[in-house]
């Protein structure tokens, strides 16, 4: 199997990128992240690669860096997800940003994608809410504290009737409880999480 590949960009465009090594010109799929973080035609890059060997193909998948090739691999454990689908999420939602959007149950978050509509966005959150943690989420998405659970719940619904999307809510909300600890008043939360935003 490759697991990368290093080589010169000999073309960038579509749905992948060519990658020349040793004079043999490699088709790789990437997402748009991936692809916009490549160096221009000609320029040596390297790629995380996932391959993917059928009877009648063998597809590579290349990433810029490791968290979108984990996401990648996430993703494709999710019933009606296959390999296009995830990149096409990949391109649409940054890795962060998905381990964010899976741990507040943001669906729209996910439906931005070009082929998710509503219920395979919750079929994947719901799939992969308990898996977020093993995939090296940002620190601010780290779930808080069991104690304050239905205080978190009440805050990040306060921030969301102020017009701030549940995801970014929902990792302020989640620092602020961290920070000041169980059995906090929901007042408390809100203007902590207010404060987190600004930051």
């Amino acid at each position: 199997m490759i697991a990368s590949l290093a080589g010169i960009v000999a073309h960038s465009g579509g749905d992948g990128v060519v990658v020349e090594v040793g004079g043999v010109g490699y088709l790789v799929f990437c997402s748009a992240r991936t692809q916009g973080m490549l160096p221009p035609s000609g320029a040596p890059a390297r790629l995380l690669i996932e391959t993917h060997v059928r009877e009648d193909h063998i597809h590579l998948y290349g990433f810029a860096d490791a968290a979108e090739r984990d996401w990648f691999r996430r993703l494709m454990t999710v019933q009606g997800v296959g390999a296009r689908l995830a990149l096409a999420i990949l391109s649409a939602v940054a890795p962060d940003a998905l381990a964010l959007a899976i741990l507040a149950q943001d669906r729209a978050v996910l439906a931005r994608a070009e082929g998710v509509g509503p219920r395979l966005a919750a079929r994947i959150v719901n799939e992969l809410r308990d898996k977020v943690g093993g995939i090296a989420a940002p620190a601010a998405a780290a779930p808080p504290s069991a104690g304050v659970d239905g205080a978190v719940a009440d805050a990040v619904s306060a921030l969301e009737n102020l017009k701030i999307g549940r995801a970014e809510a929902f990792a302020a909300v989640s620092a602020a409880a961290r920070r000041l600890g169980a059995g906090v008043a929901v007042e408390a939360l809100i203007a902590e999480g207010l404060r987190e935003l600004a930051r």
